[in-house]
């Protein structure tokens, strides 16, 4: 195995072993023996079994907060621009289904320390969509007799729920579910007298 691919086989043999036998009676062991590689190479990457489940979600906000930044950058407006990071967000996620269903029925197995950064990260992503709420807010485009924190936490309740439903393979592709549920999202969104608005 090439140096440069240690890394990216033990996360993925480690998302295996976690969804397959779940977090906690997976064995540091058993994820070197799977890789093929010794205990010496993972602790090169990864100062124990809870950095690697970190590392299993902090790559899809990584990649998730990139994103966002680039589509705020393009200056759109605000419906639009939210439209874009809510059908990111259920991509991404989608593309990431099975790391993220690792993630989310292990995280509370996290050292407090850890548990603290992926909040940390989480309102890093959360307060730049919320922004993007308010702006709508003050330019009557969405709603303002909901607090923006409801607003917000109503999205991203439909990404952390994805695993228990969607199929990759069943009829509605990525695109289509990203389309469906951010329509939903916007229409709730819209204040009454907007309703029905494209």
């Amino acid at each position: 195995m090439k140096t440069l691919n240690i890394k990216e086989e033990l996360t993925r043999v480690s998302v295996d072993l976690f969804a397959t036998q779940g977090y906690a009676k997976t064995s540091v062991q058993q994820i070197v023996d799977a890789a093929g590689v010794t205990k010496g190479a993972l602790y090169h990457y990864f100062d124990s079994k809870d950095d690697l489940l970190f590392d299993i979600y902090d790559r899809i906000l990584t990649l998730q907060h990139r994103n966002l930044e680039e589509i705020t950058a393009r200056n759109l407006p605000v419906e639009e621009t939210v439209r874009l990071a809510c059908e990111d967000v259920l991509i991404t996620s989608i593309e990431w289904i099975r790391e993220g269903a690792v993630f989310f029925r292990s995280q509370h197995m996290l050292s407090p320390d850890r548990m603290e950064e992926v909040k940390r990260r989480r309102r890093s992503y959360s307060e730049v969509f919320a922004a993007l709420i308010v702006r709508g807010q003050n330019e009557g485009v969405f709603r303002s007799d909901i607090p923006t924190a409801v607003l917000v936490a109503n999205f991203f309740a439909n990404p952390h729920y994805l695993s228990y439903w969607y199929q990759p393979h069943g009829p509605l592709t990525k695109q289509q579910v990203a389309k469906q549920l951010t329509d939903l999202y916007l229409a709730g969104l819209r204040p009454a007298s907007l309703e029905g608005s494209p």
